[in-house]
């Protein structure tokens, strides 16, 4: 056995026996019997051993307590002055034990005397009486506490990020993430799934997010793309035969991040031939259901609700909706068309939110609401209050007549004690103004339930959409989603009459997943890319090994993928991605643990045939700052 000639606890000067406090290099022969959230009253009186991280060390000028640690739970142990002579001498060497050294400890389970037993704690009714322990480390003091309730910044707990997995509620996270894992891996392997592995160095075919570029030494002035999602590869494989795929993937998109977005970020993908839409949805409600039963013993719904793309615009101003409460939009148009009011009668859009119990809001609330809407590029926020004796309270009602004051309040159902929100713009900017709002008021009158699980699965979305930056119709999905029956020979004559045979799966608000029947023909997928602007040799330069592929004998196919990170996140209560991802960037893309991304030597860009052209001192000062 070596040792560590180091002396926890001691102080310059001090004399201590250097065989009773170095730090062994190996375990000696000692073997872990229990974890520290196993043992229960079931094991009153045998000997254990435990190992893992002191939690917490108290004095009481006799005994001393420790609390050891592990991912599973705590254990409470105790050293007593008193007892055989290897138990007394474990109490005086326990002097030098201090937070998060690691330890391993051996004793007998006792039952904690009568009054002190701790039912909040799966091994609270017990504690191990110490007669031998060994010191396996020693730590420095850590930069925060490693308990669940912490003040340290985000940012420092990036930094040290292996000591912020140590808290319980971070490891527990990652434990539960396993077991959906698993959970989905037997689901679709008694379904006669394949779980394939795709390349993660691929082709640049830019469509949607921005690629993550890596280049090529081999090839110099060449680059590989990191995967925004293995799409085509997986079609490759129905066209291969194997029938059903999935795979548990890395992907990367280099986009602006947000509390659900990472660079990198973790798919469920599934792919299978000679399905429909009710085969593929069947399935994933199935794999739906039984991940959350078998991780939080959750029960959803046998079948999950569906609501049309164009529903769920009209009556909630998003494509994912949160249907947990009830609050709607209205469309009011037709109610001010060649009225007085001029912001409403001219509006290409005006929709209209009603909130009961609305009027207790404040001016500084209303006030509050009105730049809140602005983020999404609304000018204002029009409202009316109806006070209890049933009058209107707004600065717009004066160029209301009373003709649309009667067609308004009935069709809101207006009352008193209501609120009601207007938004006169754009349709898209009507809906996304008063679409977040409506989730935001819903949180201010509690009308969310935060334990309830609401799936809903939206389907027949526009198969294009037109991109004004870009003056091009772009895919709603992407370019390989299949137009609904009839629809194909009409894509170039009304590219924005087309419905996709495309579905997503919404959960409390968050896509959690999407999918849809491809195409599986090389003439319809070439019609969709010229639907899409992209001429025949840019087709075949980006996609041509596709198009190829789809000349042999293609089956119809079709599946969905599954945001990993976003289930996880509901499944556990978080509200950041980043505390179910191990290793997670920041919001500017950064690893503040390993200073990723970094500067690389000369030689290795010489080596890659790469100049840079911009300076990296600005960088090396946003990374700075950052940290």
């Amino acid at each position: 056995m070596t040792e560590q000639t180091t002396t926890p606890g001691s102080t310059p000067g001090e004399e201590r026996d250097y065989d009773k406090y170095r730090v062994i290099q190996d375990l000696d022969g000692w073997k872990r019997s229990h974890h520290c959230n196993e043992l229960t009253a079931a094991n009153m009186d045998q000997e254990v051993t435990l190992m893992g991280w002191v939690q917490f060390r108290r004095d009481h000028g006799g005994l001393i307590f420790i609390d050891l640690r592990d991912r599973e739970g705590l254990t409470q142990t105790v050293f007593s002055p008193e007892g055989a002579p290897e138990a007394v001498e474990a109490h005086e060497r326990a002097h030098a034990i201090r937070i998060e050294y690691v330890c391993a400890l051996r004793g007998i389970v006792r039952r904690r005397p009568e009054g002190m037993a701790n039912p909040g704690m799966h091994t609270g009714e017990i504690e191990v009486y110490v007669n031998d322990w060994k010191l396996l480390n020693t730590s420095d003091t850590p930069p925060f506490p490693i308990e669940d309730r912490v003040d340290a910044s985000e940012m420092l707990r990036l930094k040290y990020r292996y000591l912020d997995l140590r808290r319980p509620r971070l490891a527990k996270n990652l434990i539960l993430r396993n077991k959906a894992a698993q959970s989905v891996r037997r689901y679709l392997d008694a379904l006669g799934f394949l779980e394939i592995e795709t390349p993660v160095l691929t082709k640049s075919t830019p469509e949607g997010a921005r690629d993550f570029l890596v280049p090529s030494r081999m090839s110099q002035g060449m680059f590989y793309a990191l995967p925004q999602s293995p799409q085509i590869f997986k079609q490759l494989l129905m066209v291969s035969g194997l029938d059903r795929y999935f795979q548990i993937v890395k992907c990367f998109r280099d986009e602006d991040l947000r509390a659900d977005r990472q660079p990198e970020f973790t798919q469920i993908d599934i792919e299978m031939s000679f399905p429909d839409e009710e085969q593929i949805m069947g399935m994933a409600e199935g794999l739906v259901r039984t991940l959350f039963a078998e991780t939080i013993n959750a029960a959803l719904p046998a079948a999950f609700p569906r609501m049309t793309y164009k529903q769920a615009m009209d009556d909630y101003g998003s494509d994912k909706p949160d249907v947990r409460f009830e609050l709607r939009l209205q469309d009011v148009k037709d109610i001010f068309a060649g009225g007085g009011f001029k912001v409403f009668a001219a509006a290409p859009c005006l929709k209209a939110m009603r909130v009961p119990g609305g009027l207790e809001l404040s001016r500084k609330e209303i006030d509050d609401y009105t730049e809140f809407v602005k983020i999404y590029g609304a000018q204002g926020l029009a409202w009316i209050k109806v006070k209890e004796d049933g009058e209107w309270q707004s600065p717009i009602v004066k160029f209301f007549s009373d003709e649309e004051k009667a067609k308004l309040a009935e069709r809101l159902g207006m009352v008193p004690g209501d609120i009601v929100f207007f938004q006169a713009a754009s349709e898209d900017v009507a809906n996304a103004s008063l679409g977040n709002l409506r989730l935001k008021v819903g949180e201010r009158f509690g009308l969310i339930d935060e334990k309830a699980f609401a799936p809903l699965w939206v389907t027949d979305f526009p198969l294009l959409e037109y991109d004004a930056e870009d003056k091009r119709w772009v895919a709603k999905h992407h370019p390989f989603t299949s137009p609904q029956p009839g629809q194909m020979d009409t894509i170039a004559s009304d590219p924005g009459g087309a419905l996709a045979r495309a579905y997503d799966l919404v959960l409390n608000g968050s896509e959690i997943g999407g999918g849809s029947i491809r195409i599986h023909t090389p003439a319809a997928q070439k019609a969709m890319f010229s639907a899409l602007g992209i001429a025949d040799d840019e087709a075949e330069e980006k996609f041509g090994f596709l198009i190829e592929a789809l000349k042999f004998g293609a089956p119809p196919h079709g599946g969905i993928a599954f945001g990993l990170d976003r289930i996880i996140m509901i499944l556990t209560g978080a509200k950041s991605i980043r505390d179910v991802i191990a290793f997670p960037k920041t919001q500017k893309a950064t690893c503040l643990m390993t200073e990723a991304p970094n500067v690389v030597g000369k030689k290795q860009l010489r080596e890659l045939g790469i100049a840079l052209r911009e300076k990296v001192a600005e960088n090396a000062e946003v990374k700075k700052e950052e940290a």
